[in-house]
């Protein structure tokens, strides 16, 4: 049922939005140059990897630069992609992976190869769960960035406290998942990008 619950939200969801998809597209095109879309090698259900899609939002070779965190006002960040990391346009691409099957619209943000090479046991029966687009964990740290911005070493407290705790909400959450609760996520998250 939660497959044809997400694969129908998706497929509405890259037709409807299809013109805004585009003009983002062309606006990435004249002001920062190619290419549009960003991919980058994740970790999904049951460890199985996959390439996420999103906008580029970050110069080309970002990732080469400097960490995979993205740190408060990194300057790394394109002019169109601030804006579309602040209204979260830039994951609006990942609606394709969703109707390949790669991923959910409700579930645990899936982790670059490096940080989950870091689970212990327990935070790896997050990969028993179909990633996501959105969950209760990014509602919770909606402002990581600039968190991370604001203390000593970034890259530990992500590491030590951030992840952490995003994978204890995403496994607790499992627990009581509902089509129900998935479209209360939806809506929360709506939510939490208009305001």
């Amino acid at each position: 049922m939660k497959r044809v619950f997400d694969f129908t939200l998706s497929s509405i969801g890259l037709l409807l939005l299809s013109p805004l998809l585009m003009l983002i597209g062309v606006a990435i095109v004249v002001l920062d140059g190619v290419p549009i879309i960003f991919q980058q090698e994740r970790v999904g259900y049951c460890g199985a990897r996959f390439r996420i899609w999103k906008f580029r939002t970050m110069i080309v070779d970002a990732e080469q630069k400097r960490s995979l965190l993205t740190v408060g006002k990194d300057l790394r960040i394109t002019k169109t992609g601030y804006w579309l990391r602040k209204y979260k346009l830039d994951e609006l691409p990942q609606l394709w992976n969703v109707v390949k099957g790669e991923m959910s619209l409700v579930g645990p943000r899936p982790e670059v190869p490096y940080y989950v090479n870091q689970y212990n046991d327990e935070q790896k029966r997050v990969l028993e769960l179909i990633p996501g687009i959105t969950d209760v964990a990014s509602i919770k740290f909606r402002n990581e960035s600039k968190y991370l911005s604001a203390v000593n070493d970034p890259e530990a407290s992500y590491r030590d406290t951030v992840m952490p705790e995003k994978i204890r909400l995403n496994l607790q959450y499992a627990e009581q998942a509902s089509l129900f609760q998935d479209l209360m996520v939806l809506f929360r998250t709506l939510t939490c990008i208009i305001h």
